[in-house]
């Protein structure tokens, strides 16, 4: 995290009085902030069909805020009016390295909650309405500036027969207008309204929360597959029944140690596992790329002796659980890499910084374990050896996702 970022305020104080509780804006929080893309560029994204991206018409649509899902077609493009119109694109951060690293500027903040870097581009008076989010987000200017209007009290009723969910007569508490480098943090329930005041960039970069629900049911998916299905309930000390439509306290008992015994693995080792490797799972939309499958622990290890980098691809989810006897477990993707007591500072380290150097290796790299672990993460596709920053900013091959023909999400995160 560079200086200023919060205010001056430390991390700790930060998470004390903002985080999840109220609103932060910090001028200059990113001084000479360079926009990570062009507004050219993100159009050229929202034009992929495997980059998800909606279109928001305020104006100009067959309906006030029509929701039009990417991709953004040429012709579509040739349509737009010169105002009241947003351009939102997920994932930036998963095809962009220069997004990629604004993640980094909150590395006090736990990696696993990261979702992504959202971009908006928008024309004068572009907007996707008032609205209220359910997530922590930073949101962080670039060019031109956007007004942003807030409110912590406001009746939760909404416009209807609209595609987004816009609050009816939402009333600002505090406002500002936002120029390139402002940042301005807003926690789970403030209600907001961003307007662009001439064509801008503005990059969310969101935090997520699993549901309660989300968890509990993953779960005990999990738990459900590792249960005999073919062993039934049995009572071969049955008594009596002292009523036929009874169902007896005993035969209750024996079904609640049934089910208990089966979740009591919430108490152990395999409730981290599943923690880790469900929050660490690569998004749908984007798949998992396979690095370069001949790729070997000594090749790997020469090419660091040699100083290459060590290079976290983009969007790549990766965290680390320690364990009691000194290892760690290493997720990554939602896959997990059991590390032996040795190798465990290695996992702090791989899930850290984006880039590694060669001499940010050294401790590990002699270790004949960790020049097998990496180049199993670089076969996975979760890291790649790089020579230099020119070689990070090789364009990528495209790849069609399963979610070219649209997204099960409708965030309106702007």
């Amino acid at each position: 995290m560079r200086p200023g970022l919060l205010g001056g305020l430390s991390p700790r104080a930060f998470l004390r009085r903002h985080w999840q509780k109220r609103p932060l804006l910090v001028r200059g929080a990113l001084p000479a902030f360079r926009d990570p893309v062009t507004p050219e560029g993100l159009l050229a994204l929202a034009a992929r069909g495997d980059v998800e991206s909606r279109l928001v018409m305020e104006r100009g649509g067959a309906r006030p805020w029509q929701v039009v899902p990417g991709p953004l077609t040429p012709a579509r493009r040739r349509r737009l009016p010169p105002s009241h119109w947003t351009v939102l694109v997920q994932h930036v951060d998963a095809h962009v390295d220069a997004a990629a690293d604004l993640v980094e500027e909150f590395d006090f903040l736990p990696r696993w909650r990261v979702d992504d870097v959202m971009v908006s581009l928008a024309a004068p008076r572009g907007s996707v309405g008032p609205h209220v989010d359910g997530y922590d987000v930073f949101l962080v200017q670039g060019r031109g500036r956007r007004r942003w209007r807030i409110a912590g009290r406001f009746a939760e009723t909404y416009r209807p027969r609209l595609d987004l969910r816009v609050l009816r007569g939402f009333r600002a508490e505090h406002e500002w207008v936002l120029e390139a480098g402002d940042l301005l943090y807003l926690p789970p329930g403030v209600a907001h309204h961003g307007v662009a005041l001439e064509q801008c960039l503005t990059y969310s970069v969101g935090f997520r929360a699993p549901g309660h629900a989300e968890l509990a049911a993953g779960f005990l998916q999990r738990v459900v597959t590792g249960v005999d299905q073919a062993r039934l309930y049995a009572d071969p000390d049955l008594a009596p029944a002292r009523a036929p439509g009874e169902i007896a306290p005993g035969a209750i008992a024996r079904m609640r140690a049934i089910v208990s015994a089966a979740t009591a693995a919430v108490r152990g080792p395999e409730f981290t596992r599943f923690l880790g490797e469900r929050l660490t799972e690569p998004r749908t939309e984007m798949g998992t790329p396979s690095g370069r499958r001949r790729t070997t622990a000594a090749e790997v290890a020469r090419r660091l002796r040699g100083g290459a980098s060590l290079v976290r691809r983009p969007g790549a989810r990766i965290g680390f659980v320690a364990r009691g006897d000194g290892g760690a477990d290493l997720f990554a993707d939602g896959r997990t890499w059991t590390l032996a007591r040795a190798e465990a500072p290695a996992a702090g380290i791989l899930s850290g910084a984006r880039r590694l150097s060669a001499d940010a290796l050294r401790p590990l790299r002699a270790r004949p374990a960790f020049a097998t672990l990496l180049a199993e993460l670089v076969r996975a596709g979760v890291f790649r050896v790089s020579r230099s920053r020119k070689d990070d900013a090789r364009p990528r091959r495209r790849r069609r996702s399963r979610a070219a023909a649209g997204s099960s999400r409708t965030r309106a995160r702007p």
